[in-house]
């Protein structure tokens, strides 16, 4: 099932995983020494620019006479809505920006445009999310609480329906990441009261968000409120759709690995390190689609650093992958839509009980475990597993995951699909 002994999985020595972390927190320290006047710059030309793009684009839904006016102004709207969800919001609210000490642009004072309150989704989403990602059971982002996406979740009758309830959680993903975030913060409050003011607080911010979409800006459209009113409803759901495929292309495809409980007992900082690695992945971007994902094609750089600004991410890529080889590490990415058709396949797959999927659980696509690599007698023995790494001398090649998931190991044999079925990943 999912990944118990992560050093186990990666195949990689105690001495490596330290190494490791001294490489990644070497990149840091280089990122952070050189932040400067450009990535100010960078922050607020952003913000310019959204600002500008959400204007213009208003203007020409009221000011144009045609149905194609129409979709430029919307396409344009709901681009810069998505440029303020995604670059802005959702990174300045991981405090990537607060380095500048700009109170405008900060973790603690922006509250972004659409549904959910701010300082709820940090909780939700930097803390219950990133320090936690992918384990089950303590990550409450994975499949949201409403998509069976390991077969670590048991199967309920009701996850028949999920298929149609990652459609529904797509068009509607603002107000789905709202009561999610919710939900967090009242399962942390100390006291009915705490609870009521999470609920009042989400409850005030969704009715002035409302009240600014579908009533204040149609009402200053005059005679033409009908136009701006479909296209703000337009210009939302495509968001949604965008923010929805960004978010399940990081965290869903293939190789994007689950992870137990306890692997958490005694997880040092390399450890956390290679689960974010391992537990997370990218999608091919050039700069227009990176930039109009918030820079989340780099979902495995973002959640090795998610405070550090979202522009540097296409430099600190190379350095992550070339760690990758150094290490023997898969670099879980590939196209937009490759990882997407992963990600609806594992959905409708695991909306059915396990007793009608094939694969091993534990060498399965969308998720593996370490008894992948055990052979078939140590696997049938409670207790037993291999004697760690030894680590290799100074130069030598580290035979680390990357070789293992591509070389045939005994546990494939035991798989009942077809052994075609089965070449590397």
């Amino acid at each position: 099932m999912a990944i118990t002994d992560i050093k186990e999985y990666a195949h990689l020595h105690t001495d490596d995983v330290a190494a490791l972390r001294a490489e990644l927190d070497h990149i840091r320290r280089e990122i952070t020494d050189s932040l400067g006047a450009s990535d100010a710059a960078y922050i607020r030309r952003t913000i310019a620019f959204q600002r500008i793009l959400d204007a213009a684009a208003r203007l020409v839904i009221v000011g144009s006479r045609t149905k194609t006016g129409w979709a430029l102004g919307v396409s344009a709207l709901a681009a810069a809505k998505s440029i303020e969800n995604m670059e802005i919001g959702h990174n300045v609210s991981h405090g990537q920006w607060d380095w500048m000490n700009d109170p405008e642009i900060h973790s603690s004072s922006w509250e972004w445009d659409m549904a959910g309150v701010s300082s709820q989704w940090r909780y939700s989403h930097n803390y219950r999310h990133h320090v936690f990602n992918n384990v089950v059971g303590v990550d409450d982002d994975l499949g949201f609480g409403i998509i069976r996406i390991t077969r670590d979740q048991p199967w309920r009758p009701s996850d028949l329906l999920q298929p149609l309830r990652n459609l529904l959680l797509a068009i509607t993903f603002e107000w789905g990441v709202a009561l999610h975030d919710l939900h967090a913060e009242r399962e942390r409050a100390g006291s009915d009261a705490e609870k009521s003011a999470h609920s009042r607080a989400l409850l005030g911010k969704i009715s002035r968000q409302a009240a600014k979409d579908y009533l204040l800006l149609p009402l200053l459209s005059g005679k033409r409120w009908r136009r701006t009113l479909t296209a703000g409803i337009v210009a939302n759901l495509l968001r949604n759709l965008w923010a929805y495929v960004v978010i399940f292309c990081g965290h869903f495809p293939d190789g994007a690995e689950k992870f137990t409980r306890e692997e958490l007992a005694g997880e040092n900082r390399g450890e956390w390190y290679l689960r974010q690695m391992l537990g997370t992945a990218n999608f091919r971007a050039g700069p227009v689609l990176a930039f109009a994902s918030g820079n989340l094609c780099y979902q495995i750089e973002h959640h090795l650093f998610p405070d550090l600004p979202s522009n540097r991410y296409a430099d600190i890529a190379p350095k992550v992958r070339a760690l990758c080889e150094e290490f023997d590490l898969p670099y879980t990415t590939g196209s937009l839509t490759r990882q997407y058709l992963q990600v609806l396949r594992t959905i409708h797959k695991l909306a059915l009980p396990d007793r009608f999927l094939v694969a091993d659980s534990d060498d399965a696509p969308e998720t593996a475990s370490e008894l992948r690599f055990r052979d078939t007698e140590a696997s049938r023995a409670p207790g037993i597993r291999p004697a760690e790494h030894v680590p290799p001398p100074p130069g030598a090649w580290r035979s680390g995951l990357g070789t293992a998931l591509r070389a045939p190991h005994p546990r494939r044999r035991r798989i009942r699909r077809p052994a075609r079925a089965h070449g590397p990943r």
